[in-house]
């Protein structure tokens, strides 16, 4: 009995976190899923073309307007959640990291841009608007995220998962209101997606700052200590933010609004993993952080068994099913079925690196040498690809992008064997922050 009752609580408040997760998060992974596939399947492929190319260009410089700065609140605050000054400063601290990379984005975005779609032969206002757009999104972005992880650092789960509901919910009711006054379009469904950008970044910030109740300030010895912890990721994550939509990049500069339409429809499947990627930074990343040392092997074999056995699942269904895939796309790309494989199959692996990562960089499994091993891995395999194939052809550009993820794996795999050798990484002895006594 006492063996029950010791796993019944150790069960029982992480099952209660898990139903948490998936009824709330769930309807809003379901919603904005709902939201992109609609959108495949109302557009005319022309428009969607343009949706496509504006969301993957705006993954890109979300990322590369944060370059994994928000991501070191967690460790870096530690156990100490209930200093709302040390939580406020640090704060502080990435907004102003934040303005200065701004700084740079925004001027290479205005110029890259128009480049970049140049092929596509929009017309100076259908890409001048793309622009603005796109510097809104970007900004409102990535005050969601710096934000957003006071709430996740608070454990103020339930503010964070209800915001996201209400973004997802009212941005699928004004897709449908827009569609029934017969004004869809790609302009329309791009910034019907964008107010509930808009009101993710505002909700969030609001939250908290009523929750922290103190006004952080900037310094410099917090700023070096969130450079110094984010360092060794940040040529992987600006590589990644660039080779991350590749794929788009590739077909948008070589082929036409059809192929450019298939990525991005191809590209909506993976969405199917989202539920599933925001268990990472919400439920395992906080989960591992704070597991003692003794316990980190065993729950990390268990986890990571869990992760393939799903991918496994999840491409397999692909191969074998694909039609399951082809009718939530629609009639317009009924025809790619062993696409549909290859689509799955990579996101399948990518998923399954980036929960390594997470629970990598949550016990501080960050090397100079991970990253620089991944980019070097990726663009071996580019490098084969532009020589050797047709990178108009869609199946190309995905068996590109499918031995890429494959690579990155491969590093994170050795990543996880040389964390639990060497040990995590050292935060710096200059930098005034909570060493978790779990790390001891």
């Amino acid at each position: 009995m006492s063996q029950f009752e010791s796993w019944k609580a150790f069960l029982a408040p992480k099952l209660h976190r898990v139903i948490e997760f998936l009824a709330s998060l769930g309807i809003t992974m379901a919603g904005n899923l709902f939201y992109g596939f609609l959108c495949v399947r109302l557009l005319p492929i022309p428009e969607y073309a343009k949706f496509a190319v504006v969301f993957a260009t705006l993954g890109t410089i979300t990322v590369l307007m944060d370059i994994s700065f928000s991501t070191t609140l967690l460790p870096l605050i530690g156990e100490r959640i209930d200093d709302r000054q040390l939580i406020a400063d640090y704060v502080a601290s990435l907004r102003q990291l934040a303005h200065w990379l701004y700084l740079l984005v925004a001027p290479v975005t205005i110029v890259v841009f128009p480049i970049f779609v140049h092929r596509q032969q929009w017309s100076w206002r259908v890409v001048t608007g793309m622009v603005v757009i796109l510097l809104l999104a970007s900004w409102c972005s990535r005050v969601s995220g710096a934000y957003g992880a006071v709430l996740i650092v608070r454990r103020d789960r339930k503010s964070w998962y209800r915001a996201q509901m209400i973004s997802s919910l009212g941005t699928l009711t004004l897709l449908g209101v827009v569609h029934a006054l017969h004004a869809l379009n790609a302009f329309s469904a791009i910034l019907v997606n964008v107010t509930g950008i808009i009101f993710l970044a505002l909700t969030y910030f609001l939250h908290a700052r009523g929750l922290l109740g103190v006004a952080g300030s900037p310094s410099a010895e917090k700023r070096k200590a969130v450079v110094h912890l984010a360092l060794p990721s940040v040529p992987n994550v600006i590589f990644y933010a660039l080779q991350g939509q590749i794929s788009m990049l590739l077909i948008t500069l070589f082929g036409h609004a059809s192929e450019v339409a298939s990525i991005g429809a191809l590209g909506r499947l993976s969405q199917i993993f989202a539920l599933f990627s925001q268990m990472s930074p919400l439920l395992i990343e906080p989960y591992f952080a704070r597991l003692p040392r003794g316990r980190l092997q065993r729950h990390y074999l268990g986890c990571v068994a869990v992760m393939v056995l799903f991918c496994l699942f999840i491409a397999g269904l692909a191969r074998a099913f694909p039609e399951i895939f082809l009718w939530i796309l629609g009639s317009n790309y009924s025809s790619l079925r062993y696409e549909v494989f290859l689509i799955m199959t990579a996101s399948s692996i990518a998923y399954l690196s980036s929960g390594l990562s997470f629970i990598h960089y949550a016990r501080r499994f960050v090397y100079w040498w991970n990253g620089m091993a991944v980019i070097v891995l990726t663009v071996a395999v580019e490098i084969c690809f532009i020589c050797k194939a047709d990178l108009s052809s869609i199946r190309s550009i995905l068996m590109m992008n499918l031995w890429t993820i494959a690579g990155g794996l491969l590093v994170n795999v050795f990543t996880g064997i040389y964390g639990f050798v060497r040990g995590p990484r050292e935060i710096s002895e200059s930098a005034t922050v909570a060493r978790e006594t779990n790390y001891a």
